[in-house]
């Protein structure tokens, strides 16, 4: 049983970043999801893969992993490069297409 250690990424509907500071520990698949016949869900006997632990640094993540002998990997923290974008760009005239109504 591995589990994944990762800085989840900012929410693309929201300019915000909350609730991507901190680092995330996720348990993957121990076994296949299987479909439940009479309802069409989708389940697993495994629980672990519904616990989602939040830590406040990569650190503490990978210490809580080692102090209870998770097997973990480490996905690296991606910083999106910040676009700047101004209003009167929308109307240059070297734009790649021309402006209109």
């Amino acid at each position: 049983m591995t589990a994944r250690i990762y800085r989840p990424a900012r929410n693309a509907m929201q300019s915000g970043k909350g609730k991507s500071k901190s680092w995330v520990l996720v348990h993957e698949l121990a076994e296949s999801k299987t479909i439940d016949p009479l309802m069409g869900y989708t389940t697993s006997g495994d629980t672990r893969q519904q616990v989602k632990l939040s830590f406040d640094t990569q650190e503490e993540a990978e210490a809580y992993a080692q102090r209870n002998g998770i097997a973990y990997t480490v996905q690296p923290a991606h910083d999106a490069t910040p676009k700047r974008v101004s209003y009167p760009d929308n109307f240059r005239a070297d734009r790649k297409t021309p402006w209109t109504h």
